[in-house]
């Protein structure tokens, strides 16, 4: 089987970059081996949430020449980073993914311990909020639904009262969601979502809210609704006489797992073939040291040939890099590394530090293809959380790597740079 382009991995970084190369009219094929991080995203993109010096960034853009000149970020570079991040809202838009924020400044999230995190963009069911954002005489409902532990009710309305609002918090009980409480792991975000999909459910769920309300002008909801689509959102907004605010559940993500349905079916809808569930295993090479073919576990010796191959298999934690005790390795490639020779160099006995090993990477030239042996391989290309260079986790950058890295990898096959 031939096709232009072959990307092995199904996240964000993959269905981004083959949705941009399929509506550009090349043939691209994309190899998922299962479920990815969108799975337990938040439903927002972080851009940068933190320079080196553990500052905040001011201006997105401007802020990264700070960072190592072998990040990513730095290999894009300002000018097309700026393009870039100005294209985002559309790009997502026209997958059905309706966001907002500022494209060159952070906002601020909720996590579900109540903590306020860097935010570049959102979903439209995620609450963005500006630095110091504090509301005067403003009365809060947090609302979550009885037997629903996934949504930590104190620490939501802590974070809130700190914010300046009133808070009080109460349950809302339904028949349907008490079903699933006689199965404790159905008690998920997912599952409820599920059920709320249904509209006499839906219905029935805003009527207990409603009754519940007494003075209060802002509501805060769980992330549990709408996974599908967004009509649950819209409705709960339209008829409920006060501003709502949506606050992140324990993972799973509702809307990031609606996120990746979405860029699935954009990817598909543009004609790219996604062949879920296998394994890249092996790859083939030319005399002259391009990718010729990559084989699958499910496809066996029927090689998957393309003139542009694109690794964006997720690092240590999409196994698209190993670890063995002394090294650490990149298993479909044999590409070059950039994590340190000694092992004691991978962590920092301190938890709350620093970790080393959560930015290990695959060492990249400045157009971000791959390295084997020190030398570039002409026509195999790195995005996403598998580039060398950066260390995701602390800078909280990682889905902006994951979309500027498909953005530039898709241009740089196209010929527009």
């Amino acid at each position: 089987m031939r096709y232009d382009v072959v990307i092995i991995g199904g996240g964000l970084s993959a269905l981004v970059c083959g949705t941009r190369l399929q509506r550009s009219g090349k043939s691209v094929l994309l190899v998922s081996s299962g479920q990815n991080a969108m799975h337990f995203s938040s439903g927002s993109f972080g851009f940068l949430g933190r320079l080196p010096d553990g500052s905040a960034p001011d201006d997105l853009i401007d802020s990264v020449i700070n960072l190592p000149e072998v990040h990513p970020y730095r290999k894009i570079g300002p000018e097309r980073l700026r393009t870039y991040a100005g294209q985002t809202i559309g790009f997502f838009e026209s997958a059905g993914i309706l966001l907002h924020g500022d494209p060159t400044h952070n906002s601020y999230r909720m996590t579900a311990s109540g903590i306020c995190k860097p935010a570049w963009l959102a979903m439209e069911d995620v609450s963005l909020f500006a630095p110091g954002e504090t509301p005067s005489g403003g009365k809060a409902l947090v609302v979550t639904l009885k037997g629903f532990t996934d949504f930590n009710v104190p620490f939501i309305s802590s974070a809130f009262t700190k914010m300046g609002y009133a808070c009080r918090c109460v349950e809302v009980e339904m028949e349907e969601i008490a079903r699933l409480r006689k199965n404790p792991t159905e008690m998920r975000s997912v599952n409820i979502a599920r059920v709320l999909e249904g509209q006499q459910a839906l219905d029935r769920f805003i009527s207990g809210v409603r009754g519940k309300l007494k003075d209060e002008d802002t509501v805060v909801l769980p992330q549990v609704f709408g996974l599908k689509d967004t009509s649950p959102l819209a409705a709960i907004r339209s008829r409920l006489p006060a501003h709502v605010h949506f606050v992140g559940t324990m993972i799973p993500s509702v809307p990031g797992i609606r996120s990746q349905m979405c860029l699935k079916s954009a990817f598909q809808a543009a004609g790219g073939t996604f062949l879920p569930g296998d394994t890249a295993v092996r790859a083939g090479f030319d005399s002259t040291g391009r990718v010729s073919s990559v084989y699958t576990a499910n496809l066996g010796n029927t090689p998957l040939e393309a003139g542009e191959f694109i690794l964006a298999s997720g690092g240590l934690w999409g196994k698209g890099l190993e670890a063995s005790y002394d090294s650490v390795k990149e298993p479909l490639f044999s590409l070059d590394v950039d994590s340190p020779r000694e092992r004691k160099e991978w962590y920092d006995s301190d938890f709350f530090r620093r970790q080393a090993f959560t930015g290990f990477g695959v060492v990249t030239d400045e157009s971000l293809r791959a390295l084997k042996g020190g030398k570039t391989v002409s026509n195999l290309r790195v995005i996403g959380a598998e580039c060398g260079g950066a260390n995701p986790l602390e800078e909280g950058s990682g889905a902006g790597i994951a979309i500027m890295s498909a953005f530039m990898a898709a241009d740089s096959i196209l010929g527009r740079i």
